[in-house]
């Protein structure tokens, strides 16, 4: 770590232009390396913002700079197995930080551009994103070295503004009543009343904050269309995944639905609570789990819930690279061979209802049977298999002799 100097005094550092990340170009700096600062752009930044950020690194002292965007690879490693297997983490979180292992991926691709053997990010000791960044970076370069400047001096937030001050630098200390992070997920939000068990105020909202031009009677409908478990087109028009997540983000939030207050499991065994808004991921989420539920048969459905726990707990848990997420993903994309249709959702506020389902791969047959209306067996039939199901429990509840 920071004891091990670089031989080439050259780091790459991912570079979000906050305090954190701008503590860590002038410290890096003053220590004797040359700091080549990397944006990569997970969703959350436009260009104009991308392009502050870029002239802010350079100002600080960055001999090079470097602009990302990374919303397909996410989506392509990422996304569409969230939305294949279903993959909320404790049945809840939809691990809108799996951003990190590609933020991890195009650092190091950087700093092979540049030569270089060292990397470095703002987390801290407390959080989670330190193991997803150094688990990542540790596996897919082992011999990599990492710079952890915050968590390695182990100061707080106060103590970076004193250290820049001290430095001439004029640093937005305004204070934020939240802490928000976007990506292309959606918008975390933490600090204030949510680290205190509380419900935020309206402020906290960004995605999911109702059209004032709305009333208690507005709705729409949604089509969407699925392929093999991903979707490809909405309304009728097609469309990549990526391009569907940021309409239906936009739709379906200005209907105020799409925000939870989590609290969950982290990696280092605390508990965390958050407040996050995923509207789009939501409605393709439970648009597909309900095709789902006319393509698969129970014991694929029942198997999938299994398989949604590892996979999310891995990835969430900073074990993306572990072989068995690999094996998972494969798998889902055996079991999502029949996952093809159509989903009508109708939204109103805070609500949204799967109305209308259709798939040529439909297993309701009405030329077999429709429920609690016709069949093709017989009554005869039908007690047989009655008196054969049951008879594990009626021979459980004999007497005995």
């Amino acid at each position: 770590m920071m004891s091990g100097m670089v031989e080439n005094k050259k780091v790459i550092l991912a570079f979000s232009g906050g305090l954190d990340t701008t503590f860590c170009v002038v410290y890096l700096k003053e220590k004797g390396y040359d700091v080549v600062t990397a944006t990569i752009n997970t969703g959350g930044f436009d260009e104009k913002t991308l392009a502050e950020i870029e002239e802010k690194a350079k100002k600080l002292g960055s001999i090079r700079h470097y602009n990302v965007d990374a919303e397909e690879k996410i989506y392509s490693q990422i996304i569409q197995y969230l939305i294949k297997l279903n993959g909320l983490y404790e049945n809840d979180y939809p691990i809108m930080c799996a951003d990190r292992y590609v933020i991890a991926q195009e650092i190091l691709a950087i700093a092979e551009k540049e030569n270089c053997k060292a990397v470095a990010h703002g987390s801290t000791s407390i959080g989670n994103d330190q193991v997803r960044f150094d688990s990542a970076f540790l596996t897919l370069k082992n011999d990599v070295e990492i710079i952890c400047p915050i968590k390695e001096l182990n100061i707080t937030r106060d103590d970076e503004i004193e250290y820049l001050k001290e430095r001439g630098l004029d640093i937005d200390v305004k204070s934020k009543k939240y802490s928000i992070n976007h990506n292309i997920f959606g918008t975390t939000v933490s600090g204030s009343e949510i680290d205190d068990n509380k419900e935020p105020d309206f402020t906290a909202y960004n995605l999911t904050v109702i059209d004032k031009n709305l009333t208690t009677d507005s709705f729409e409908y949604l089509n969407i269309d699925f392929e093999k478990g991903i979707p490809v087109s909405l309304n009728n028009k097609k469309m990549n995944g990526l391009q569907i997540l940021k309409q239906l983000n936009k739709i379906v939030g200005r209907y105020g639905y799409g925000s939870r207050i989590y609290i969950g499991d982290c990696i280092i065994g605390i508990k965390g609570r958050i407040m996050f808004e995923a509207p789009g991921l939501f409605v393709l989420l439970k648009a597909h789990r309900k095709l789902e539920q006319i393509t698969l048969t129970k014991e694929q459905q029942n198997f999938n819930k299994y398989v949604s726990q590892y996979w999310a707990d891995l990835v969430y848990s900073g074990m993306y690279y572990e072989p068995l997420v690999r094996n998972l993903e494969i798998y889902s994309n055996s079991v999502q061979e029949k996952v093809t249709g159509g989903v009508k959702v109708k939204v109103i506020l805070n609500k949204i209802e799967v109305i209308e389902i259709f798939s040529p791969n439909s297993l309701i047959r009405d030329d077999i049977a429709t429920y609690a209306q016709k069949s093709s067996w017989t009554s005869q039939e039908a007690d047989g298999f009655i008196k054969f199901h049951s008879l594990p429990q009626v021979l459980s509840n004999l007497p005995r002799k």
